[in-house]
This record gives C-alpha cells, structure tokens and sequence, in this order.
C-alpha cells in the first residue's frame, strides 16, 4: 500500500491533505503513514509464514517510539546497534525477548544493560567482543545468548558506503574465524550459543546475494555440527532495496519461495531484519520553497528544509522523488514556465542539496514532497547550522499525530552551560 495519493489536484497521506498537515505543524516536517508501515510489515511476514520465522525491524532506520510501538504490536521483534535503541525499543513496549543486538563497538554499559533486559541474542563481531561478552557475563552472574556475525565476502553491489558484506568491511569475521569463535563460545558456562548471523548491505534488489550468503552459512552450520555444536537460529540481515527512482524491489514472495527451497530439510527459524523497506516508503518530508534565485543559467530553488534535516542526498548521491503539494488545476493556465531547478537548504555549504536538476513549475511559497523519506530521514538529522530538528507527524486515516515535536532552539542550549567565572 501506497498511503501517499492524489485527489484532483492535491497530494494526500492516507485520508488527509499535506497542505493541511503543513498549515498545522508547519515546515519543515516528516509525514508518515501508519497504513503503509503496517502493510510492508505484514508483507514481509506472510510471505513466510509457512515456516518459523521473525522478522527483527532495524531500529536505526527509523527509531520514533511511536513506529516502534506500531511494530511491536504488530509481532516484530527489533534489531538495535546501540544501547540507545535498547531503551527506545523498552519505552516503546517492546519485547526484550525479540531483541537482537548487533554492531562492532558495544560498549560495557551497553552489554550489561542488554543482559539485564534478557535481550535474545548478541549477534557476535569479532573474537575481542566474544570475550568481553564472556567477562561482563561472568561479573554479572549472566548468561548471554549468542550468534557470530559471520562476513560470508559476498559483494551485494550496492552504494560502498552500505556494502557490509566484504571481507574489506569493518563488519562481522571470516567463516574459518567463525568457527574457531564458535568453538571457543562452546566452552564457556556464560555463553549460549543460539544462531548464526550475517549481513550483506543494503538497498539491495536481486535475491541472488542472499541465496549466496545463505548456502555459505549452511555450509558453516553443517561444519559446526560436526563440532557437536547446534545452531538454532539463521539470521540473514535485512537490506531489502525499495524503490526510489526506477529500481525494481525484491518480490518478497518470490524471495521466501527461493529461501525455503534452500531451506528444505532444516529446521533452523529464519530471522530478517528489514528496515528501510519497512519505513522508507512510508514518510515524506514536507518541505516549502522559500527563494527562486538564478545565477546565470542555473537555477535554484531555496527551500526550508536542509541538509541537516535530510542528508541523504549530501551524503549518499541519493535521488528523491519530488512532487509539488498542490499541482495547478489546469497546467497549462500556471503564469510560472516549467525549468530546471536544483532543490537547495539555506545551510552555508555548496552540498546542501536535496535534489538536482528537476524538472519542476514552482513559485515561493508552493509545498513540496520529498518522497521515500521515512528511513534515514529524521534517524541522521542534525543540528547544524543551530536549526532545530523537525516535527514527526504521524498519520491514521483521518486523524494526525505528532509523535515528535519541532526542536526549539530552548531544547538545543538547554544540554549547554557558561563555565563558571
């Protein structure tokens, strides 16, 4: 499901115009729909609801508390990377039971709160970790569940910056190193080994890395088994791609179909981990155009949003959709000539953009749609340049919420102090 839609000539959220969200909560500001949230969840956990599963939805996606409450009624489970994202998902009523810790850094803190809540499982990132795990576990009188993180070296060809899956990357070990980590975990008393891990990238769109990823994990299993040592779990990560411009998604149901098939004969669950292809279609930010300027022959449209609110772009060389609000009712009558303009914020750097050469019939003062800005949106926002971060709207057939509120310069110099004279 689509929650973003037109009627005649204004583009709404589910039951409710974006003109009005705007006159209500200003600009700029993220607009999500809870319809689209929930039907990509539940997509992607009946297509494998034939076989045990869990889907664990990636919090750094998109970690609001009110999403996170969305997902955990829904039945997910959550896949956290910091000690942070543990709190949120408790706040949000998770349950701790279906947590899965991952990530390279986790710190004492972090790993002792985690055993408290009896999260499910530490997904494991290298040998230093495995034993600091074994020490904090022994301190504590704990026993900490746990998967390897194992870097199956499969290129997933995606953007460099989100490619976990090489051997060159900072993330999970080799599979030799795996099972000597394995090996090692099967002799402490503080340890329970309960699955395997690994994650390959993100934004990906062909099904033929995970099949890769995973018949090398089965291989590790078996080699495992003969170790006497039993995998109860198999987690393939997440990274399932969306479509921005003109990729084309995984068919989940012909993904899972591929999947069991190599899964035939076992009996391991499957966990997954989505995130982006859970939320990402499911927001927009609501931006306004604020100056039209040219310099020569290039031509710029100044809006209220920024880099520092969405850094996508910046960062990633990212393409958004972007869609006027309210269209013309008749185009041909608009006293504005359609150009070529490039979509920038009033942050003092030439990288602050949000999208280049569109194709667009715009004036000052017209709304627009930045569209697939509910993953990586708002999660990456900063405070550059002293502007408060934006508000967090979210949306249920004809009612509006806002589940964060816009950022007051009070809330930024509230964490500041003059030293004392």
């Amino acid at each position: 499901m689509n929650g973003f839609h037109r009627l005649g000539d204004e583009l709404y959220v589910e039951e409710l115009p974006l003109s009005k969200i705007a006159d209500i909560y200003g600009t700029p500001a993220f607009v999500y729909s809870q319809a689209t949230i929930k039907a990509a969840y539940m997509d992607f956990t009946n297509a494998f609801a034939d076989y045990p599963h869990q889907v664990c939805y990636a919090v750094k996606a998109n970690s609001n508390i009110a999403i996170l409450d969305l997902l955990a009624r829904l039945g997910a489970g959550f896949d956290i990377v910091s000690g942070g994202e543990l709190q949120r998902v408790i706040a949000a009523g998770g349950d701790p039971g279906k947590i899965l810790f991952s990530g390279v850094g986790k710190q004492d803190w972090e790993i002792r709160t985690a055993l408290e809540k009896n999260i499910a499982c530490f997904n494991v990132e290298s040998a230093s970790e495995l034993a600091r795990l074994v020490r904090i576990a022994e301190e504590d009188g704990q026993v900490a569940p746990v998967a390897i993180r194992v870097n199956p070296d499969v290129d997933a060809k995606t953007h460099p910056y989100i490619a976990t899956g090489l051997k060159e990357s900072k993330f999970g070990v080799a599979p030799e190193e795996a099972l000597s980590m394995y090996i090692d975990a099967k002799q402490s008393a503080h340890l329970k080994i309960v699955g395997i891990n690994c994650h390959i990238g993100s934004q990906i769109t062909d099904s033929a890395p995970y099949l890769v990823a995973l018949g090398r994990l089965i291989a590790l299993i078996d080699e495992l088994q003969r170790h006497n040592i039993s995998i109860r779990q198999i987690d393939l990560g997440g990274g399932f791609g969306i479509r921005y411009k003109d990729e084309t998604p995984l068919p989940i149901n012909a993904f899972a179909v591929a999947i069991l098939q190599m899964m035939e004969g076992r009996d391991e669950q499957l966990i997954f981990e989505p995130g982006r292809m859970i939320v990402a279609n499911a927001g927009i930010l609501l931006t306004k155009v604020n100056t039209l300027k040219s310099n020569g022959g290039k031509h710029f449209a100044v809006v209220d949003a920024a880099m520092n609110d969405f850094i996508r772009s910046a960062y990633y060389q990212s393409w958004q959709d972007i869609s006027l609000v309210k269209q013309p009712a008749d185009v041909d009558s608009n006293p504005v000539a359609s150009k070529i303009w490039d979509l920038v914020g009033p942050i003092c750097e030439t990288g602050d953009y949000l999208a280049k050469d569109r194709q667009l019939a715009i004036m000052e003062g017209d709304l627009l749609a930045i569209h697939s800005a509910g993953a990586y949106g708002f999660v990456m926002s900063s405070n550059y340049n002293t502007r408060g971060r934006a508000p967090e709207i979210l949306i249920r057939g004809n009612e509006h919420f806002c589940v964060r509120k816009r950022e007051t310069i009070e809330d930024q110099l509230r964490l500041e102090a003059l030293p004392g004279k």
